[in-house]
Formats: structure tokens, C-alpha cells, sequence
């Protein structure tokens, strides 16, 4: 299956139906008054989250979506039939925005989540809701109303916990491989990842995380060279990101501290607030190294970070075990701090309603 994780779609939501206007006519009684009945709602389109779709690609070509008008009204007190509502299927993660205005209408972030993308037009009065002591047989009626048309943008953010940054043959791929059950493709020449790949990282019985594996960035990537900032969207929701760096280059010239920074420039260029996460340096290819120690007190005196640092290797699983416990420490320990906001939130809340 082709992985899409953008889409332009239209939805249209249906028409009320229209109220009747009618009157009672039946043998041996006069004057029936009027009993016009009111025209139905007119279809509603939603927008529902499913873990099991994982790409936009059912809105590559089907790009409109319409829900059926409400049937209008008619005589005896009959009501118009409301409209079966559209739901659209959309993987978790999914943000949906209204082009014309850019508001940003729903993200997805939970399974099953439902989400009201146009609302369906509500059905006519019938002539019956007119009637009076002063006026017997009324003969108006309202139409139905007409159902939103909105023009929408879908963009698909993956849920993962942990990012891979880095560059093309930084050897993400192979990390990912290393300590998850998934199996991107790798090879030896760039860009082998050409969309995201997810894999479960099971650190103990009931603990684990997410991590996300995207296409490499190459210096320029903000204007067009390579695959650009195409897939930077993926690590907006995640908690750290990993930065990868191939401390052993097998080219001459390469220099591993000056891709390294431009990894961070292109990451400042796509967004501030994606560059200001905690952002963890990953050494790799470790074992094409003879003087270990040197090459890497070398590369963090040049690069001049003081950010975390681990050093691997993906190949063999050389210190993945040590990074993945890290990893599943620092998530533990972010997870109980949200908790423990969120309560003091709430007891401050409850505070201030007693004091009320």
C-alpha cells in the first residue's frame, strides 16, 4: 500500500428538507386545518479515527464527499425522512484544517475519535406550527436549509513517543531494526527509507514505547535538495527526538560534526518549536572504530553540545539495550511529572469553586 499522508478533500453536507404546507381534507369532516409536516435533516459528514488505517491514500483520488439532502415534508403530519450521515475513516493522527479559513477543525489523536466535519441543513417547518386562534389556515411554509461545503486540508502527524533525526545512511534504519520487531529497508546507498516506519519497542513485559524511523535530511533540504522537510511533520507529537550521526563515515571528506549541525540547521529552518525539543545525540558505527574513546571525545569537543549522548551500534546491538532503558526511564519519568500537573491542576481548581 502507497503511503499518502497529505490530502485536499471537499465535503458537502446535505439539505434540510423542505416543510409542506397541506391541509386536512376527509369525508364528514370540515375544516380539517392544516397538517403539513416538517422536512427532514439533511446528512452530516464526520471524521472518525481508526488504528487500523495507517495512510491517507483513500483520499488521493477521492477527493469529494457528499451527504444526502432530508426529505421534505408532506400532508397528514408527515415528517420528511433525515438523511444517513457520511463517516469518513481516517487514520489516528490525522489533523484536518479548513483551507478557506485555516482553522484548524479536529486532530485526531485518539482511536474512535468522531469529529464533526459540515454539518447537515435542518429540515423545514410544515404549515401545521403556523396555526392560530387568528389565523385558521396558514399557508406558509420554510424551506429546508442548505448543509455546509467545506474545502479541507488532511495531514498526518504519526503517534510515536521517540524520533530518529538524522542523515541519509546515519543508519536509523538499522536501529530500528535492531530494537523493534519492525523491518524498514536498508541498504547501502541514501535515502532507502522513503516514508515513516513505526516500530514497538518492548523494554519489559508491560513497558514500551514508540519510535519513529523518516526519510534522511541532507543539508538544503529547506530549499527542495533531497527529500526536503516532506516527512518533519511526523515528529511533532513525539517526547525526544534521537539524533543519529555516523561518527565513522566511509567517504573521505566527510566530516561528521559538520553534518551534525547541518541536521540542526535544516530542523531550526522547518520549525522553532520541533528544534527546541529534547533532543538526545546518538553516536553510530561504532564498530568501524579502532581508537573509540579519541574519535569520540574529538567529535563532542567540535560539535560542542552539551546535549545527552550514547554511543552504538546498530549493526550488532552494541549499547541499544543501555539506550533503550534510558529512553524508557525518561518517558516513565515525563509520563508521572504530566500526572502529577494535571492533579495539582485539578486540586487548585477545586480550590477555588470551595472558595466560590
Amino acid at each position: 500500500m502507497k503511503f499518502i499522508d497529505e490530502s485536499k478533500i471537499e465535503v458537502i453536507a446535505g439539505d434540510g428538507g423542505n416543510g409542506a404546507a397541506s391541509f386536512r381534507r376527509e369525508k364528514y369532516i370540515a375544516k380539517g386545518g392544516p397538517d403539513g409536516g416538517d422536512g427532514g435533516w439533511g446528512g452530516s459528514v464526520y471524521a472518525v479515527a481508526d488504528r487500523n488505517i495507517n495512510t491517507l491514500v483513500d483520499y488521493r483520488f477521492a477527493k469529494h464527499h457528499r451527504a444526502k439532502n432530508g426529505e421534505s415534508g408532506r400532508g397528514a403530519d408527515c415528517y420528511g425522512k433525515g438523511a444517513d450521515d457520511v463517516i469518513l475513516r481516517m487514520p489516528v493522527g490525522t489533523v484536518v484544517t479548513d483551507i478557506n479559513s485555516g482553522e484548524q477543525i479536529a486532530d485526531l489523536a485518539h482511536d474512535s475519535q468522531k469529529v464533526l466535519l459540515a454539518q447537515g441543513g435542518k429540515g423545514g417547518l410544515g404549515n401545521l406550527h403556523f396555526k392560530s386562534s387568528t389565523n385558521r389556515t396558514p399557508r406558509q411554509c420554510t424551506p429546508g436549509e442548505e448543509g455546509e461545503r467545506r474545502e479541507l486540508q488532511l495531514e498526518l502527524k504519526v503517534l510515536a513517543d521517540v524520533g530518529l533525526l538524522g542523515m541519509p545512511n546515519a543508519g536509523k534504519s538499522t536501529f530500528i531494526r535492531a530494537v523493534s520487531a519492525a523491518r524498514p529497508k536498508v541498504a547501502d546507498y541514501p535515502f532507502t527509507t522513503l516514508h515513516p516506519n513505526l516500530g514497538v519497542v518492548r523494554v519489559d513485559t508491560e513497558k514500551s514505547f514508540v519510535i519513529a524511523d523518516i526519510p534522511g535530511l541532507i543539508e538544503g533540504a529547506a530549499e527542495g535538495a533531497g527529500l526536503g522537510h516532506q516527512f518533519l511533520r511526523h515528529l511533532a507529537r513525539t517526547r525526544l527526538l534521537l539524533h543519529l550521526v555516523d561518527i565513522a563515515p566511509m567517504h573521505e571528506g566527510v566530516d561528521p560534526v559538520h553534518e551534525a549541525h547541518a541536521i540542526l540547521n535544516e530542523l531550526k529552518k522547518y520549525d522553532e518549536a520541533l528544534f527546541q525539543k529534547p533532543r538526545w545525540l546518538v553516536l553510530n558505527k561504532l564498530d568501524l572504530l579502532q581508537d573509540r574513546d579519541e574519535k569520540i571525545a574529538k567529535f563532542l569537543k567540535e560539535f560542542g553540545d552539551d546535549t545527552r549522548h550514547f554511543a552504538i551500534s546498530a549493526i550488532n546491538g552494541e549499547g541499544c539495550k543501555e539506550l533503550t532503558y534510558a529512553i524508557m526511564e525518561y518517558l516513565t519519568q515525563l509520563a508521572e511529572e504530566e500526572r502529577e500537573a494535571i492533579a495539582n491542576s485539578a486540586q487548585e481548581t477545586e480550590i477555588v469553586i470551595h472558595e466560590q
